[in-house]
């Protein structure tokens, strides 16, 4: 007769041949602690395999699969992955989708995760100027050692754009750069703004390729200290500053701006914000100026499904406790990378635009793009880990690791895009613009300024 171990594991063996009928995604394994292992029934070899390494971990993958319970797994390295990082969502994409009735005839459902969320009351309204600076610090005030790395020489922390899948990031973010640049039809002498400017890179490159006046802000202590110091490295203080400021605060502090660009930064405005923060840009762009909001949406009909997606993922507050309140959340992104981070569907965002006064003037999807960046981060951050664990702990670099690795599984997938909107501020029904976007394309600007 089989032995009582050999016995369980026949049962999860058969449990999880049930549990995967039907599947067709990549082939892969699950490796348990003491040496055991299962393959898919998939056609070929395996291409990864899910290494388990408690009973809990095996509940975690099993029971209720979220975002959190196997985020926080791989961060404990209670469950890890050999092979191919990027074909692990297939399976966990799977799991999510899998009937319940599945799952309860291999172990018992576990409780859902909760965790504390402790800035209610210390710090204000969701979205509130304090709260969001809490929660930009939580992310990005980081030695910027850490991010050196792999983000590259630019230091841009944004969709790149590649002229071809064989670009190195440095040539793609380079290309970005000048890409918004030119959609802005930057000239010398414009005033230009960066409204969330990360470390600098885009308001140095106005600055020394197209010869404005370029202004940044930023709510990062960390990120602001570094683009100051780049800023005077390259001999650019003169024309180029950035300062700590938040965009609610900038109308009546800052004068009106020719040209306006915002990268990176749209995530973190909430739905609720939105006309507000299509209202101050307004305010800070001269009549018949343009600006280019360069942000991630997610697609209609995504937000209550159980993806890798940043969203808004806090519904409903569970308990009320003295200086806590505990909410209950199934984004790993929410609660481990971006707090607060809200994603909205394009049309939202175009609607709240038109309401401040914006024309809409092109609109680019750069959603293959964004997969492409994430790669090649993820590339760097495996490539650099041991210079990475000089600057943060394991736990962290596992964080970001995973996050990456799941944001570029989402954005193949279709469930979020990048979105390049171009704005005008019509001058009493004058765009001055030109009739067609081909000097986007010219391989200098020389044209644009002259037209």
């Amino acid at each position: 007769m089989l032995d009582s171990v050999q016995s369980q594991q026949l049962k999860l063996s058969k449990g999880l041949d049930s549990m995967f009928q039907g599947y067709a995604g990549v082939p892969f394994a699950i490796r348990l602690w003491d040496g055991w292992r299962w393959t898919s029934s998939a056609n070929g070899a395996p291409v990864c395999t899910l290494v388990v390494n408690s009973t809990d971990a095996l509940r975690a993958l099993l029971s209720r699969p979220s975002e959190i319970t196997l985020g926080e797994a791989f961060l404990s390295k209670d469950i890890d992955v050999e092979g191919d990082l990027f074909s692990v969502f297939a399976v966990t994409e799977y799991l999510f989708r899998c009937p319940q009735s599945r799952r309860q005839r291999l172990l018992e459902v576990i409780a859902d995760i909760f965790f504390g969320l402790n800035q209610w009351w210390t710090q204000g309204r969701r979205h509130s100027i304090e709260r969001d600076r809490s929660s930009i610090s939580y992310h990005y005030d980081q030695p910027i050692d850490f991010y050196r790395p792999w983000l590259g020489e630019s230091l841009a922390y944004s969709c790149a754009y590649f002229q071809t899948g064989d670009d190195s990031l440095d040539v793609a973010q380079e290309s970005k750069l000048e890409l918004i640049c030119k959609k802005l039809r930057l000239c010398p002498d414009d005033r230009f703004l960066d409204i969330g400017c990360g470390w600098g890179s885009l308001v140095l490159h106005a600055a020394s390729k197209h010869n404005v006046y370029a202004q940044g802000i930023t709510i990062s202590h960390e990120q602001a200290a570094v683009a100051a110091a780049r800023i005077e490295s390259m001999h650019l203080t003169q024309s180029c500053s950035v300062r700590l400021l938040d965009y609610r605060e900038a109308p009546g502090r800052l004068l009106p701006f020719d040209k306006i660009a915002s990268l990176g930064m749209f995530e973190h405005v909430g739905s609720r914000n939105l006309p507000r923060y299509f209202r101050s840009v307004h305010q800070l762009l001269k009549p018949g100026g343009v600006f280019l909001n360069h942000g991630i949406a997610r697609t209609l009909g995504t937000q209550d499904r159980d993806t890798w997606l940043p969203i808004s993922s806090i519904r409903s507050f569970l308990q009320k406790l003295p200086l806590v309140r505990r909410a209950q959340s199934s984004a790993f992104i929410e609660k481990y990378v971006f707090p607060e981070g809200e994603l909205v569907p394009i049309s939202e965002a175009l609607r709240a635009a038109e309401s401040a006064g914006f024309e809409v003037r092109d609109v680019e999807n750069l959603r293959e793009h964004y997969e492409l960046t994430l790669r090649r981060w993820v590339d760097g951050l495996q490539k650099n880990v041991k210079v990475l664990l000089n600057n943060v702990p394991e736990y962290t670099y596992r964080i970001w690791l995973l996050y990456m690795a799941g944001s570029a599984a989402a954005f193949r997938r279709g469930d979020i895009a990048v979105y390049q909107m171009l704005l005008s501020r019509p001058d009493r029904g004058d765009s001055k613009l030109p009739l067609t976007r081909a000097d986007w394309y010219r391989p200098d600007t020389k044209n644009i300024c002259n037209d």
